[in-house]
């Protein structure tokens, strides 16, 4: 019961992203694929390191409001608490927090602020979250979402309509959860971007029920629980769908993600889908590099 509600929240708040991103002309525009994906990242992580947060230091829990509780912190007891946060929690400082946000919503110049904001997360977090291409640049996690609006006189509202969505809910209590969760909200994220309705910006995708029959193939039941240490390898990987549910069939704390894939979008993607299903770990092994030219997925056990 508690699995539907927050589904159906998630898809409300996507489709809220959306309405948002075509009030402003960007609808079904390759760049809102790019605003939808990192602003749900961006309160993801913000929920996600809530919840830690709450785990570590349960007064956190019962204050009135987390966010001023963990701002009146010490910088040695805001060290020490990000310290004790697992490597898939995102280290945030308080005027990272979606609620710091929105008090300031009325500054001048908020798009502004709105977007440093999402440039220092990427920052202070590169060593986790960037994808590395070929050539070893790092792609970093956000971009300055407010620039994809080309009238800067409307980049103040788009971003005031967008953080007033941000906190009608919290990912917090979901956290405990199944991961097929995450799978069907990764599939309904992506939905408007698949082949059949994307237009240019499309590409193809392996369906979550088609990725679960070939995993259930490929990690026979027989073998889940009793294998360690797996390499997974997918040189055409796209969002990554696959390599999740192969993922999840092995023990997601059993094996490591490697692939690759051209396209920044998919490599993106990937990113996303890593994250969303505590797969954090094996970001640093997506490279976004031209695939070799037989695609094929391997499983290895060392």
């Amino acid at each position: 019961m508690v699995t539907q509600q927050f589904e159906q929240l998630t898809r409300e708040l996507i489709d809220s992203l959306k309405a948002i991103c075509a009030a402003y002309g960007l609808g079904n525009d390759g760049n809102e694929f790019k605003i939808i994906t990192q602003v749900f990242l961006y309160k993801f992580l913000n929920d996600k390191f809530a919840y830690q947060a709450k785990k570590i230091r349960p007064e956190l829990a019962k204050a009135e409001s987390w966010e001023a509780a963990i701002a009146a912190l010490s910088a040695n007891d805001l060290d020490m608490l990000q310290l004790q946060m697992g490597p898939d929690t995102a280290r945030l400082k308080p005027e990272h927090f979606i609620a710091h946000l929105w008090n300031r919503q009325n500054a001048p110049e908020f798009a502004k602020l709105f977007d440093d904001t999402l440039r220092d997360i990427a920052i202070t977090n590169n060593d986790i979250f960037a994808v590395k291409t070929d050539g070893g640049a790092k792609i970093t996690l956000f971009d300055r979402v407010s620039e994809f609006i080309t009238d800067p006189s409307k980049r103040d509202a788009f971003c005031r309509a967008v953080i007033n969505k941000l906190g009608d809910f919290s990912f917090e209590r979901i956290f405990n959860e199944k991961y097929d969760f995450y799978a069907a909200l990764f599939e309904y994220l992506i939905k408007d971007y698949n082949k059949d309705s994307g237009g240019k910006y499309a590409e193809y995708y392996t369906p979550h029920a088609v990725a679960k029959i070939m995993a259930a193939i490929l990690v026979p039941e027989a073998v889940r629980g009793k294998v360690n240490n797996v390499s997974c390898y997918d040189p055409s990987a796209g969002s990554g769908t696959l390599l999740m549910n192969i993922a999840h069939a092995i023990g997601e704390q059993r094996c490591s993600i490697y692939s690759q894939d051209i396209s920044q979008k998919s490599s993106s993607l990937l990113r996303l889908n890593l994250i969303l299903n505590n797969l954090v770990h094996s970001i640093p092994n997506i490279i976004r590099a031209t695939p070799c030219s037989t695609p094929t997925t391997g499983v290895e056990r060392r």
